[in-house]
C-alpha cells in the first residue's frame, strides 16, 4: 500500500492542477478580503460594526479555498478516467478498492495540505489588509475558533471532491457539480428552503466555519451533516467503480 500511496502522490502533483488551484484560489481569497476590508472600514466609521467583525469577517474569507480542495479532489480523479488510464491505474493498484482507498487517502493529505495553505494566509490577513486603515485587528476565541474551521472545511473538501469524481467519471460534469453544488444551489436552497438547505453539504460546512446565519445547523449537527454526505459519497463511489465497467 505503501508504494501505491507514493505513485498516487506524484500523480497529484503531476501537472498544474494542483499549483493552478492553489494560486487561484489565494487570489480569490486576497480579493475578498481587499473588499472586506474597504467595506468593513466604512461601516466602523459609521458604527455599524466592529474591528472584531472585521477581523473575524477577514480569516472567514479564506474560507473558499474548501471550493479549490474540492475541485482538486474531483480533477485528480475524473482525469484518470478522461486520459482512459483508470484501468492500468486498477490493474497496477491491486483492485479496485485499494485505488478507491488510496486516492481518498491521498486527496485528504492534498485536503490538508490546501487546509494550512489556508490557516496560515489566514491568520496573517488581519495584520496585512488592516494595515491600509487606522485600526489594529482584534483577535478573540471566536477568531482562533473560525480559523480552526477553515481549515477543517477545507480538508474535508477535498474527499467530498475526490468521491463526487469516483461517482461521475466526467471531468466537466465533475468540476460543474461542485461548482454548481457549491456557489449556487446550495446557497439558493437555503434561501428558499432553509428548513432544507441547511443539511446541504456547502450549509453545513459554513457552520463550522461560522458563518453566524441565523439558519444553520449548531457545529456538532453540522458535523453529523457533513459525516453523512461523505458516507452516502463512499457507499456511492464504492458500488458505481464495483458495478460499472472500469472504463
Amino acid at each position: 500500500m505503501r508504494d501505491l500511496l507514493a505513485a498516487e502522490w506524484a500523480k497529484v502533483w503531476s501537472g498544474r492542477a494542483a499549483w493552478s488551484l492553489a494560486l487561484i484560489g489565494t487570489v480569490l481569497c486576497v480579493l475578498a478580503g481587499s473588499g472586506y476590508v474597504a467595506s468593513g472600514d466604512a461601516d466602523i466609521a459609521k458604527g455599524a460594526t466592529t474591528i472584531q467583525d472585521v477581523t473575524d469577517q477577514l480569516v472567514r474569507s479564506w474560507f473558499m479555498m474548501l471550493l479549490m480542495s474540492a475541485l482538486l479532489g474531483a480533477v485528480y480523479v475524473s482525469r484518470e478516467y478522461q486520459a482512459g488510464a483508470v484501468g492500468r491505474s486498477v490493474l497496477l493498484s491491486g483492485g479496485r478498492t485499494r485505488l478507491l482507498v488510496a486516492k481518498l487517502a491521498v486527496g485528504t493529505a492534498m485536503g490538508v495540505a490546501f487546509g494550512l495553505l489556508a490557516t496560515v494566509c489566514a491568520a496573517v490577513s488581519p495584520w496585512i489588509f488592516l494595515r491600509s486603515t487606522e485600526h489594529d485587528p482584534a483577535w478573540t476565541q471566536e477568531t482562533t475558533l473560525t480559523l480552526v474551521g477553515v481549515f477543517v472545511v477545507t480538508v474535508l473538501g477535498a474527499p467530498w471532491g475526490v468521491l463526487l469524481g469516483w461517482i461521475l467519471r466526467n471531468q466537466a460534469a465533475a468540476v460543474a457539480t461542485v461548482l454548481g453544488l457549491t456557489l449556487f444551489v446550495d446557497e439558493a436552497l437555503l434561501r428558499v428552503a432553509p428548513v432544507i438547505g441547511k443539511f446541504t453539504m456547502t450549509i453545513a460546512m459554513s457552520s463550522v466555519y461560522r458563518d453566524g446565519k441565523p439558519e444553520l445547523l449548531a457545529e456538532p449537527w453540522a458535523f453529523v451533516v457533513i459525516g453523512a454526505w461523505l458516507a452516502v459519497a463512499g457507499f456511492l463511489a464504492h458500488r458505481f467503480l464495483h458495478r460499472r465497467d472500469v472504463l
